[in-house]
């Protein structure tokens, strides 16, 4: 025991050992929680570059403003996570692993109202053709 302490004491006398040094601080992970508790989705945002992108296709004259962003990305997350979990909970009803267009299209019918169900579910259809047949 005492040639350890006698160690530790001459590397405290030449400055290494027990001196504390700076760190640099690291950067955070994209996905990872933020110090407040929320999701960080990384970059400009979850669905902020889309929903310009789609503003600009439609009306190139018209802009949004930074809260009107945040309201139209929030309801983009929370439509989202509403038709996927309606999505999970279709096919582990119906005992199946995999997800498929089917409960996708079953849970747009469930959470989508009315004329905005069969216009999504009727772009959807589109989508997936579309990607089908260029693959």
């Amino acid at each position: 025991m005492d040639a350890i302490a006698s160690e530790r004491k001459t590397k405290q006398e030449q400055g290494g050992g027990g001196a504390k040094t700076k760190r640099t601080p690291r950067r955070r992970r994209r996905g990872r929680l933020s110090p407040r508790g929320e999701d960080r989705m990384g970059g400009v945002g979850g669905y902020k570059r889309y929903v310009w992108l789609v503003l600009k296709h439609v009306h190139p004259e018209l802009g949004v403003s930074g809260r009107a962003m945040e309201v139209l990305d929030m309801f983009m997350a929370d439509m989202f996570e509403r038709l996927a979990e309606e999505a999970a909970r279709l096919t582990k009803a119906t005992g199946r692993a995999t997800l498929t267009s089917r409960e996708v299209q079953s849970a747009v019918r469930l959470v989508l109202p009315g004329e905005l169900g069969k216009h999504a579910i009727s772009e959807g259809v589109k989508a997936i053709s579309k990607y089908t047949s260029a693959a």
